[in-house]
């Protein structure tokens, strides 16, 4: 009985090995693409406006002329919004990370977008609230994509030697897609210097390693209390809740001081909110709490309803927007802006190789997306969580109001996306979700969730 049980292991690691070998080589195989970008509309990433046309430009292209970021080093401001889009941190499959307990699994690829595009998200609320929406990387032009030619026939080696060595149990060689010119390596000033201490502290926290407050493991953890296990599909409602429940759990002290509201049935209730901000705080910073608002919603049925499109581009354009989980069908997304009808993302489908951030000067540039990518619209998948940054409760109130007013303007005759609300969620009859620590999501969570998980689209 014991040998078929261990037999019965051994071919599911095989399984497992095989699968992420297939993923790993499917993921990988990005042939490098350039994003074309209109010179006469603006571009908007997360609140931020870029022209890339300079005012006597007329004489010198025709005005349907389009430009690959990668080209337009010269045309209006394209250096300042490639750095700004850089800047943003950018999560990805990843492979050979520490194994996730209860499974055979050392990769992400194939399942774990989803929960990527849900990181990038957390990831620039954090930067917002350590660093402020005007801060960028230092080094960000630095990054540079490696010549594609060579690129994909180191592709191939790799991932060729990743199959047979994933057969045979053996550790393949690592290569990087993406290279850092030389820098200085010095930093102008002190404050410059302490802000690169918090932007690689804010990577770590996303790790992919057990310990790491925001890492895959950790949400892949949370997840368990749903009933949601490493290999699953993650929707976006869901990982909304997942990031909740890790942020309000961590213990690092820089994070005490921010917190994760997730709106229930597309109504955000201002005093649930306010409530989470003027929680008990450190007697020595009494000061109300900065608040991630989260809200799940579907942007129309089967399909997304291009009615919805300028409430989108309304939301995007606002600088405490910490942007979008979305993407279209089967594939998960990190929207973080649009020019025209066209939105920005960030990509997750990309398996790198593991960085171990608890060395010192971990390499931070496969952390960093080199050049955008741009699809319209209406290939949107309805299912979405927006989200956005509030630093006090005067914050919140301000963006209450704000949103309201386009949330009106864009729903015309029908109704609103979402609402805020004054008052509790208790005060309209809804089951309290305060839950103890033994059970980390309340009953009526759970209920609601395990319906989301299978409303919601199938992420690959």
């Amino acid at each position: 009985m014991n040998m078929e049980a261990t037999g019965t292991d051994e071919v599911d690691k095989l399984k497992t090995k095989f699968i992420s070998a297939w993923n790993n080589m499917k993921y990988s195989w990005v042939l490098k693409t350039k994003t074309y970008f209109s010179r006469n509309s603006p571009v908007l990433l997360l609140g931020k406006c870029y022209h890339f046309k300079h005012e006597d430009e007329n004489k010198m292209f025709p005005a349907n002329t389009r430009c690959a970021i990668e080209d337009c080093v010269i045309s209006g401001n394209v250096e300042e919004f490639r750095k700004d889009f850089i800047s943003r941190i950018w999560l990805t499959y990843r492979e050979e990370f520490p194994q996730i307990e209860g499974s055979a699994l050392t990769t992400d690829c194939g399942w774990g977008c989803t929960l990527r595009t849900g990181q990038m998200l957390l990831a620039q609320g954090l930067i917002l609230h350590f660093l402020g929406r005007a801060w960028t990387w230092p080094d960000a032009l630095n990054i540079e994509n490696s010549d594609s030619e060579s690129w994909t026939s180191h592709t191939v080696k790799k991932y060729t030697a990743s199959f047979e060595a994933s057969l045979s149990g053996e550790s393949e060689l690592k290569t990087p897609s993406v290279s850092l010119k030389k820098t200085v390596g010095r930093y102008s000033d002190d404050h410059e210097m302490q802000n690169e201490l918090y932007h690689r502290k804010i990577i770590s926290w996303f790790g992919d390693s057990p310990l790491a407050l925001f890492g895959l493991h950790q949400l892949i953890d949370y997840g368990k209390k749903l009933g949601k296990k490493a290999g699953d599909w993650y929707g976006p409602a869901v990982v909304a809740h997942i990031l909740r429940k890790a942020v309000e759990e961590a213990k690092h002290p820089d994070l005490q001081g921010i917190t994760i509201y997730v709106a229930q049935d597309c109504t955000v209730y201002n005093s649930d909110v306010t409530d989470k901000q003027c929680a008990a705080m450190a007697s020595e910073n009494p000061d109300d709490k900065a608040v991630i608002i989260l809200v799940p919603v579907r942007l129309g049925g089967e399909r997304t309803n291009v009615d919805y499109l300028e409430f989108v581009k309304g939301i995007l354009s606002l600088e405490y927007c910490v942007g979008i989980i979305g993407g279209k069908p089967k594939q998960s997304y990190y929207f973080a802006g649009f020019q025209d009808d066209s939105l920005i993302y960030m990509d997750p489908h990309y398996c790198q190789s593991f960085v171990d951030v608890s060395i010192k000067d971990f390499p931070l540039e496969t952390f960093h997306c080199p050049s955008p990518k741009k699809m319209s619209f209406r290939k949107m998948d309805p299912s979405c969580t927006i989200g956005f940054y509030c630093r006090n409760v005067q914050d919140f109130k301000r963006a209450s109001e704000e949103i309201t007013k386009m949330l009106k303007v864009s729903s015309k005759e029908k109704y609103p996306l979402f609402t805020f609300v004054t008052g509790h969620s208790r005060d309209y009859d809804f089951t309290s979700t305060t839950t103890s620590e033994e059970d980390l999501f309340s009953e009526d969570e759970k209920k609601r969730l395990k319906r989301l998980s299978t409303e919601e689209f199938v992420l690959l």
